[in-house]
């Protein structure tokens, strides 16, 4: 259990971090904290829309994103077209991170807060 916590707060942070790049680049903003509630509040909003609507063949998925990125357009300025790219760079910013961990032998290549990682 404890090692789970640990795993699941890492890979939280990672994401964050992911999320915080993705937002600096994209509309200029430095808070990594903020970045990481954002990471956070998207990680439950991904699991439980996930649950209750992922299982719909082709549409569930999507809903479960369209959900996640309406996480990061109500957090960020710039609208839909900005929260598309803040989660593309994020995603790209923690596979590279995973990769690098994952290399060294430290982790695997998940990361929760930023959907499929």
């Amino acid at each position: 259990m404890i090692e789970s916590l640990i795993v699941f707060a890492v890979s939280l942070l990672i994401g964050g971090l992911g999320i915080f790049v993705g937002a600096r680049l994209i509309v200029d903003t430095e808070d990594y904290t903020y970045a990481f509630i954002t990471a956070l509040i998207g990680a439950v909003v991904w699991a439980l829309v996930g649950f209750f609507l992922g299982w719909i063949p082709l549409l569930g998925p999507l809903l479960v994103f369209i959900a996640y990125l309406g996480v990061i357009n109500a957090r960020y300025p710039g609208g839909w077209v900005d929260a598309v790219a803040i989660t593309i760079v994020a995603w790209v910013s923690v596979l590279v991170v995973l990769y690098v961990l994952a290399f060294l032998g430290v982790t695997g290549f998940e990361a929760a807060g930023v959907p499929g990682t």
